[in-house]
């Protein structure tokens, strides 16, 4: 029986810490650093890098603690919002999340000041904007959505850091993750709405209305598309338009979903919908290879 608890209190820790996203994120660096800034040379080059690794797993820890903080401060609004799914105060208690979040982002920050002074630096200031976001900033219209989607870039960006060198396609596929995140956190405070109305969260849906924050997503996805397409047709890879080209029919479509949700279920559906388009951007990278 004890046994059953460690387990199933193991579980909960990873459900905690969105195992799945932390997943993505790990896959996400290695793919950058393979297709986008080592495109010439071998896979056991990126694999064989243990400094590399390092920085990834660093960057995996430190969104790790990010997302125990984010449950830790959001309890009462996820029980309006998600109750079948918290997790804090239910099966973990509060202390060891906020201790587990405290360790979590030191182990992060000094792993990447041992891969280099200024990773470690970007570690920290990533790791200190994913506590005020928790804390205050995702109470804030779009400020917060802003932070989580220039940190979701920066899991690209800090590579050119590593390599020390400016790449456009890496910089284009930031612009890509920025733009999708950004949309998808919109997104989920419209879904979010009533628990944040409750107790006292500012998000744009809460201060705006669902109809005035849907116009404000298409006119922010539409710049979105236009630098997208800009900087695409700079990189000039024909298969690469190929592929966008193609990806541009789910987004289409996503765009009507977007135009006909008006419900919760609705709003979660496209939120889900957002996770794949980004892992669909991805595997576009392999595409460079050839």
């Amino acid at each position: 029986m004890r046994r059953r608890s460690h387990i199933q209190l193991l579980m909960d820790a990873l459900k905690l810490s969105r195992f799945n996203n932390l997943i993505i994120i790990f896959i996400t660096q290695y793919a950058g650093a393979f297709f986008l800034l080592n495109a010439e040379k071998s896979v056991w080059f990126v694999l064989g890098d243990i400094r590399f690794f390092i920085l990834a797993l660093s960057t995996v820890i430190i969104a790790a603690a990010g997302y125990y903080i984010n449950d830790y401060y959001d309890i009462k609004i996820d029980l309006i919002n998600k109750p079948d799914r918290v997790i804090v105060g239910n099966t973990i208690k509060r202390r060891p999340v906020m201790i587990a979040h405290t360790t979590l982002n030191a182990i992060g920050i000094l792993l990447g000041a041992l891969v280099s002074l200024w990773i470690g630096v970007i570690n920290l200031i990533c790791a200190f904007l994913l506590w005020w976001y928790s804390n205050q900033l995702k109470r804030l219209p779009f400020v917060g959505n802003f932070v989580v989607a220039l940190l979701t870039a920066c899991t690209l960006l800090v590579l050119l850091v590593y390599y020390q060198t400016l790449d456009l396609l890496t910089m284009v596929y930031a612009l890509f993750a920025f733009g999708i995140t950004l949309i998808r956190e919109i997104i989920k405070d419209i879904e979010d709405v009533e628990g944040d109305a409750n107790y006292g969260g500012m998000t744009l849906p809460v201060v705006f209305g669902m109809r005035k924050t849907k116009i404000m997503l298409f006119a922010i996805i539409a710049p979105f598309i236009a630098s997208l397409v800009i900087f695409l047709l700079k990189v000039q890879n024909q298969y690469l338009l190929y592929y966008f080209g193609i990806l541009s029919i789910p987004f289409m479509h996503f765009l009507y979903l977007l135009v006909m949700a008006d419900t919760k279920k609705h709003f979660s559906y496209l939120s889900s919908y957002c996770k794949w388009i980004i892992i669909a951007g991805i595997l576009s990278m392999a595409i460079l290879k050839f």
